[in-house]
């Protein structure tokens, strides 16, 4: 008999050159829980997504039929020698796509799918004369012709599609949406104490209609009388007024007579319905939604079905109460269907149950449990998003899989964590390989494999620093993850604020009377300190500060109503909020680091000021890669070109003409000490310091980029491929080294995607911004900066409706020992063992 054959235990990837990977070799063990950490930007994801997952994506779809090719979004062919031993590849990433109007947690979890197949299988239908018929097999296989045995009515009871909003079973009154939006005249008029002159229409700031207000004096509006003071009559000319065509002159600001002989005019209300016709922008859909005003339909009452389908019930309950049910509570319910069952259906009941509550329990094990099926997709936070794309691949119960993972501990608790590592080790038990890139040390520790990509970011790092078991990577000299494994890194960075100075500049104080499950909290946090706003997902934390606190400040300095779930506010003198996220910075390779920071137009300036500029008669337009003068023919500027292989994914390539340095040869031509203008965008900011040393405005902004730890990003780099921790800093550099008094910063999540060395980095940011006065308030999960906080405010206790309350205020010590606190709890565990450490 021949030897079975050995069977592969590592993928092995040879000669990776993706990004700032620097010929990598590494052999990644198959079946086991392998992490990937390192320094932000060190090729962490590179090594992952860039590699693994584009060549395991790219060879399951190349087994694919050309037909079904042309039809799928495929991934290139990634630069690397080889990767042997690679199985299919699934990903999830850092960022979810941000879901639809018409998704929902039933919806994207698919549990909803098997909730409609329950009710239309077991579920108790009504006959059209009211007549209420007990479930049964006849009814489960014959729901297109039953006959009501009271009147002897013949009908069709609803089928599985019937209970879908997004099709058949849609409120005909909304369409399925729940909800129906009314333009508000109070929203609609800025300011009934202006004339229309001055401003009073708000929807005649639109574009296009500024000239408004001269259209309506010329068919006889008064426009020189307060809006409060005109008459019924012209007020509804104003909002309603029928479209009248006017010859008039119109003056511009710089004296200017411009004549329109078709002058249409368009009232207020028409002037935001006609914008919302013609636009599909999503920026300019958000602001005339300012407009509207939106209300529960009527109709269904926000259960987004036709009323008729909520007559169909399983034990008094229909499938609107049920998707409204936490999920936790369901998942009871559910127990109990059967019961109600005639002994008949118990077979087909115990298997559709069976299947429902397979379909949640992913969910329970990522901490999911206080959501309800119908809640919005678009209100849940990235970590949820992340968690419920998760659990529906968890229940795919597939093998021989790699699945990678892109920080899945955003917007995670600490209590939730546990659930994660349970679930990683749950699909590695069925046959599959887990990638995570992550640096949270709680997951790290529970990894089979470590693997350390750096030692720094950009062009230092891409290279392997340790790899090797849990045990060997926390021991390892060269690591830089270690101390964090074995608890001896400090996890203070500052000094604790003394309790008599804390609240010595002040505070803003909020009360909220009831938004989601808020209900009466009052909050304080104190100005020009460091707060940050915790508690488990779905605590209220985001309701707390971007649905309630941001939209009242804004409100209170633009003098318009608060909201009105928002019952006081004390700002203290705050005047500005700047709100920092992780969302990308730009959409497309256009935007780098030195058009977002206005470098290129400084540099533009430099190198149009050369003699040889001079004599050619080059302006500072000339070096933009965005104008066609400047920008290399080939690729018109992007540095790139991309060949359209029919049925194959398009090739993006260098451009052969300029090598990727955007622009035409004669632009490259005009030196600057030395340097054309594509030898500076391929300098990092570290290396970019030294040679601007001379010129203050461009050195000032080197450093500050230097200084929030981002000295290593290229100048020419395309930002939106930087990670959500970047981009956040990245939007910081306009802001630093200005004065911040009467300025909060609202920080959400900000810890995205960074090593806890760059966490270390992000405090030092905050203290910068704390000292030119600002306020910083961070929505935050990693202890680390919880632990480096001025003061905590403390949610929960739980999620959902378990949670809206302030559970624990005060100092990260006061938080850490109240026995109320989930946070405190695990904030405790990490300053226990800091102490015992050192």
């Amino acid at each position: 008999m021949s030897a079975t054959p050995k069977l592969p235990q590592a993928i092995k990837v040879r000669g990776a050159r993706v990004n700032n990977l620097k010929d990598l070799d590494v052999d990644i063990p198959l079946h086991k829980f392998v992490a990937i950490t390192g320094r932000s930007g060190s090729g962490k994801s590179s090594l992952a997504m860039g590699v693994l997952y584009a060549e395991g994506a790219r060879r399951y779809l190349n087994a694919l039929s050309t037909f079904t090719r042309r039809r799928i979004n495929q991934v290139g062919k990634a630069a690397v020698d080889s990767v042997e031993y690679l199985p299919s590849a699934l990903a999830l990433k850092q960022r979810p796509a941000v879901p639809g109007v018409r998704s929902t947690v039933g919806t994207m979890s698919e549990s909803l799918n098997i909730l409609r197949l329950v009710f239309s299988r077991l579920g108790s239908p009504v006959c059209p004369n009211g007549h209420r018929l007990d479930p049964t097999l006849d009814v489960a296989g014959n729901m297109g012709h039953l006959i009501c045995p009271v009147c002897g009515v013949h009908f069709t009871a609803p089928g599985a599609e019937d209970f879908a909003f997004n099709s058949d079973g849609a409120c005909p009154t909304c369409g399925g949406l729940g909800e129906v939006r009314q333009l508000d005249p109070e929203l609609i008029i800025a300011d009934e104490n202006q004339t229309l002159r001055e401003g009073a229409v708000a929807s005649w700031h639109l574009p296009g209609r500024n000239f408004m207000p001269v259209v309506a004096d010329a068919i006889g509006i008064p426009i020189d009388v307060p809006y409060k003071d005109l008459s019924a009559e012209m007020k509804q000319r104003v909002l309603h007024g029928k479209k009248e065509t006017v010859s008039l002159n119109i003056p511009s600001s710089k004296g200017k007579i411009f004549h329109m002989d078709n002058a249409v005019y368009e009232n207020a209300f028409a002037a935001v319905e006609d914008s919302v016709k013609t636009t599909k922008n999503e920026r300019t859909i958000a602001k005339l939604n300012k407009f509207y005003t939106f209300s529960t339909c009527p109709t269904c009452h926000g259960t987004r079905l036709k009323p008729e389908l909520l007559q169909q019930t399983i034990n008094g309950q229909n499938i609107a109460e049920l998707c409204d049910l936490p999920l936790s509570d369901l998942a009871q319910f559910a127990d109990t269907i059967v019961a109600g069952l005639p002994t008949t259906m118990h077979e087909m009941g115990t298997s559709l149950v069976g299947e429902l509550k397979d379909s949640l329990q992913p969910m329970f094990d990522l901490g999911l449990d206080y959501l309800t099926l119908s809640r919005p997709g678009a209100t849940l936070s990235t970590g949820e998003l992340q968690r419920i794309q998760l659990g529906r691949t968890l229940r795919s119960a597939t093998t021989g899989v790699l699945y990678v993972l892109d920080e899945p501990s955003v917007g995670l608790h600490p209590a939730n964590v546990t659930g994660l590592i349970k679930t990683f080790r749950g699909l590695v038990a069925q046959g599959n390989s887990v990638v995570v890139v992550d640096h949270d040390p709680r997951i790290i520790a529970a990894a089979d494999d470590v693997l350390e990509i750096g030692p720094g970011a950009g062009k230092l790092g891409g290279t392997v620093v340790d790899h090797g078991t849990v045990e060997q990577v926390a021991h390892s000299p060269k690591s830089l993850i270690a101390p964090f494994l074995t608890g001896q890194a400090p996890i203070r960075q500052r000094p604790q604020m003394p309790a008599n100075q804390l609240w010595s500049k002040g505070a803003i104080g909020l009360e909220v009377q009831h938004r989601f499950n808020i209900d009466d909290v009052t909050a304080k946090l104190p100005k020009n300190r460091l707060t940050t706003v915790t508690g488990m997902s779905g605590a209220g934390k985001t309701t707390l500060v971007l649905d309630s606190l941001i939209p009242a400040i804004e409100a209170q300095v633009a003098k318009t109503p608060l909201p009105k779930h928002v019952k006081q506010l004390e700002r203290n003198g705050v005047r500005h909020v700047v709100v920092v996220d992780s969302v990308p910075v730009g959409k497309n390779v256009r935007s780098t680091v030195a058009t977002y920071t206005d470098i290129l137009t400084r540099l533009r300036k430099l190198f149009a000021a050369t003699p040889a500029a001079q004599t050619k008669g080059y302006t500072a337009s000339r070096f933009s890669y965005n104008v066609t003068a400047g920008a290399c023919p080939v690729c018109n500027g992007t540095g790139q070109i991309s060949l359209d292989v029919q049925y194959l994914p398009d090739i993006t390539q260098v451009c052969p003409q300029c090598q990727g340095k955007r622009y035409n040869r004669e632009t490259l031509a005009i030196k600057w000490h030395d340097y054309s203008i594509a030898d500076i965008l391929a300098l990092s900011v570290d290396e970019a310091l030294p040679v601007f040393a001379a010129e203050d405005a461009i050195e000032q902004t080197l450093q500050t980029l230097h200084d929030m730890g981002l000295g290593y990003l290229l100048l020419g780099e395309s930002t939106p491929l930087l990670s959500g921790g970047e981009a956040q800093r990245l939007k910081l550099t306009s802001r630093l080294g200005k004065r911040q008094t009467g300025t909060l910063f609202v920080f959400d999540e900000p810890t995205v995607g960074l090593h806890p060395l760059d966490i270390q980095q992000l405090i030092r940011v905050f203290d910068q911004l704390l000292q030119q006065g600002a306020t910083v308030l961070a929505i935050e999960h990693d202890l680390e900066l919880i632990a480096n906080a001025d003061y905590v405010i403390d949610m929960g206790p739980g999620g959902g409706r378990l949670g809206g309350q302030l559970v624990a205020t005060g100092t990260p010590q006061a938080v850490s020992a109240n026995p109320q606190s989930v946070t405190g709890k695990y904030l405790k565990r990490a300053f226990d063992e800091a102490v015992m450490t050192q």
